[in-house]
C-alpha cells in the first residue's frame, strides 16, 4: 500500500448570501406620485400667484393663509363634518336600495321597463337642484329634507346603471342555469347579479358623489349645521380662508367616502371572482 499524501486543506467555495437591496419601482409609483406632484406645483404657482399680484386675503387667500385658517378652524370644523357624512351615507344607502330594487323590477318586468326606463332617463335631464326647495316645504328643515332630497339625486345613476347590468348578463351562462333546472332566484344570485357588479359600483362611484353634492345644496338652503351651513356663514362674514379651509375638509369628507365604495367593490367582486 502506497502512504496517503498528506492532507491538504482545501478551500470550499461558500456561496455569499445576496444582500437584500430594496426595488423601487416608479411605474408602481406613478398614480400617487403624478397627483401629488401636480397638487404641489398648482399650489406652489398658487402662492406665487397671490403673492406677486398682493391679492388681497378677502377676495383669494395664499394656501399658506389657508392651510392656517385650517388648523385655527378645525374643531369646528370636524364638528360640522359629522352630520353632513352621516347625511351623505344614509341618503347614498338609501338610494342604493331603491336603485337596485327598482333596477330588478324592471329587468324582470318588460311592460314596466318599457313604461318607466325611458321616463327615467328623460327625467335624469331634469335639473334638480330646482327642485331642493320643494323638499325643504314637505319635509322641513333638518337632516329629513337633506337626505331625501341627496337620496332622490344619487338614485337615477344606480337604477340606470343597475338595469344596463342585469340586462347585459351572459345569455349562454343564462341557458346553461335554465338547462340545469335552476330557479329564477338562482340564475340571478350566481348568474345575473355578479355579472351587473360592475355597472352597479360604477352607478355608486358616481351616486357617492351626486349624494355628497346633494347633502350640501340641501345645506345651503336650510340647515342648522354642516359644512354647507359653515361655508354659508363664513363666507357672510368675508372669511374667505375659512371657506377654503371647509371646502378642502368637504374634500377629505368625498374622496374617504368615494374611497370606501371603491374599496367595496373590490371586496365583493374578488368573492366573486
Amino acid at each position: 500500500m502506497t502512504a496517503e499524501s498528506p492532507s491538504v486543506p482545501r478551500l470550499i467555495a461558500v456561496p455569499r448570501l445576496a444582500r437584500w437591496r430594496p426595488t423601487l419601482d416608479l411605474a408602481q409609483l406613478r398614480p400617487v406620485l403624478l397627483p401629488l406632484a401636480t397638487a404641489a406645483s398648482f399650489l406652489l404657482a398658487w402662492q406665487i400667484a397671490v403673492v406677486a399680484l398682493h391679492i388681497p386675503e378677502v377676495v383669494l387667500p395664499s394656501p399658506i393663509e389657508i392651510a392656517v385658517a385650517l388648523w385655527q378652524v378645525m374643531p369646528a370644523l370636524l364638528i360640522n363634518a359629522l352630520p353632513t357624512t352621516l347625511d351623505t351615507l344614509v341618503a347614498f344607502v338609501v338610494a342604493t336600495l331603491l336603485g337596485v330594487g327598482c333596477a330588478i323590477v324592471l329587468t324582470y318586468s318588460p311592460l314596466l321597463r318599457d313604461i318607466l326606463y325611458p321616463n327615467l332617463i328623460a327625467f335624469q335631464l331634469v335639473p334638480k337642484v330646482a327642485l331642493a326647495p320643494l323638499f325643504v316645504v314637505w319635509l322641513g328643515i333638518g337632516s329629513s329634507s337633506h337626505i331625501a332630497f341627496a337620496a332622490f339625486v344619487s338614485f337615477f345613476p344606480i337604477v340606470i346603471s343597475a338595469a344596463v347590468g342585469f340586462t347585459s348578463a351572459d345569455a349562454s351562462a343564462m341557458r346553461l342555469c335554465r338547462s340545469l333546472t335552476a330557479t329564477e332566484w338562482q340564475c340571478f344570485t350566481m348568474v345575473r347579479f355578479p355579472y351587473a357588479l360592475p355597472a352597479i359600483f360604477s352607478g355608486m362611484k358616481i351616486a357617492m358623489t351626486m349624494a355628497t353634492i346633494g347633502v350640501i345644496i340641501a345645506e345651503f338652503i336650510s340647515s342648522k349645521a354642516g359644512l354647507g351651513f359653515y361655508i354659508l356663514n363664513a363666507g357672510s362674514r368675508m372669511e374667505t380662508a375659512d371657506v377654503f379651509a371647509a371646502l378642502f375638509m368637504l374634500c377629505a369628507v368625498g374622496v374617504a367616502l368615494f374611497g370606501g365604495v371603491v374599496l367595496a367593490g373590490k371586496a365583493i367582486r374578488r368573492r366573486y371572482r
